[in-house]
């Protein structure tokens, strides 16, 4: 059976400190959390460790799943369970009951509808009073609010037409049809930001 190569992001190592500083208040409380488009597993399993009475359930299209298996089993904590399958467009998303939810640097590479469908789909899974924090780059009323951003913008878009950083007018938009009230936002590192809502 032909092995897996273990994944690594180096973007996880270089943001997950400032975005725990953000979410582990955040998450205070919290339960059970499901995490949209969990990559290599990296984010999980550094935020399931510092965050051990909150059950993390990481998520991703199937694809990503033996690679991500490899960081969840070598960590082997109790609250960092197998990972689930969830491509927002196709896959049924699990049952209802989550009171957080996350998600770092997706919406720019998922399509448009592929966002529209992340929204809908937490409006459905989160139970009321749930939060769910997005992490990434985002424009501002249509423009850029950095160079850096701007590069970025295009770089994504040679590579493939349907990516692109997301408005963030436009998501607190989706957010609201949805049933999710703009609730925070935090300024990060390199021109990020993390958006913050709630279910009402």
């Amino acid at each position: 059976m032909q092995s897996t190569t273990k994944p690594y992001a180096e973007s996880c190592d270089q943001n997950r400190a400032p975005i725990l500083a953000v979410i582990a208040p955040l998450y205070a409380g919290r339960r059970r959390l499901l995490e949209i488009g969990s990559g290599t597993g990296q984010h999980g399993v550094h935020f399931a460790a510092a965050l051990p009475e909150l059950c993390w359930q990481c998520s991703d299209r199937a694809d990503e799943l033996p690679g991500m298996r490899q960081w969840i089993g070598e960590a082997a904590l109790p609250n960092l369970p197998e990972p689930i399958a969830l491509d927002v467009l196709r896959d049924p998303w699990p049952t209802p009951g989550f009171d957080a939810a996350f998600s770092a640097n997706t919406a720019h590479i998922m399509p448009v509808e592929a966002v529209a469908a992340m929204f809908r789909g937490l409006g459905e899974v989160l139970a009321p009073g749930g939060v769910f924090a997005l992490y990434g780059p985002f424009h501002e009323d249509g423009r850029p609010t950095s160079e850096s951003n701007a590069a970025f913008d295009a770089w994504l878009r040679a590579r493939d037409p349907a990516m692109g950083v997301r408005d963030r007018t436009w998501l607190l938009g989706l957010a609201e049809d949805n049933g999710l009230e703009a609730l925070a936002e935090h300024a990060m590192p390199a021109n990020n930001r993390i958006l913050v809502w709630r279910r009402g």
